[in-house]
């Protein structure tokens, strides 16, 4: 976790910083399930391609998980003083849980945004059904809370 943490130091050092969330790339981290790193690349001002990174550390599916997704983003969803962006999408799931073998699925995503005005950042929390294909079928569920801070394009 230290050479994480010393490499994104690195990163906000040399880089130019541009203080707008939506374009460029944000990097981060996730608590829930799973726990790890978190990506996003805004593609336009709607939509983002998102991944991250993480452990499972519950139940069957504990281990080593990557996910990648293609979100929307409806800015005029919920109206406040803030941008609280609400996005949906849908992706893929690989886990390698450590006592089985690899299990590859589908899933869709549900989540809500907080910019952050002062600073290139987001606070988000989504909720990330999957369906699992291989090596059986199955029901998971994902839920995670995170924040990612954007760097210029």
């Amino acid at each position: 976790m230290k050479q994480i943490l010393i490499i994104l130091l690195l990163l906000l050092a040399v880089t130019k910083i541009s203080f707008a969330q939506e374009s460029g790339l944000g990097v981060g981290i996730i608590l829930g399930e799973p726990t790890g790193l978190s990506g996003k690349y805004w593609l336009d001002e709607s939509t983002a391609a998102d991944f991250g990174i993480a452990t499972g550390l519950f139940g069957e599916n504990a281990g080593f998980s990557l996910h990648a997704d293609y979100l929307y983003h409806n800015k005029n969803l919920v109206q406040l003083e803030y941008k609280l962006p609400v996005y949906y999408g849908f992706g893929v799931r690989m886990r390698f849980p450590t006592k089985s073998q690899l299990n590859l699925g589908v899933r869709g995503v549900v989540g809500i945004m907080l910019f952050i005005k002062q600073y290139p950042m987001d606070v988000f929390f989504e909720i990330a059904p999957s369906f699992r294909l291989l090596p059986t079928t199955g029901l998971n569920l994902d839920l995670a809370i995170g924040t990612r801070y954007y760097f210029n394009k």
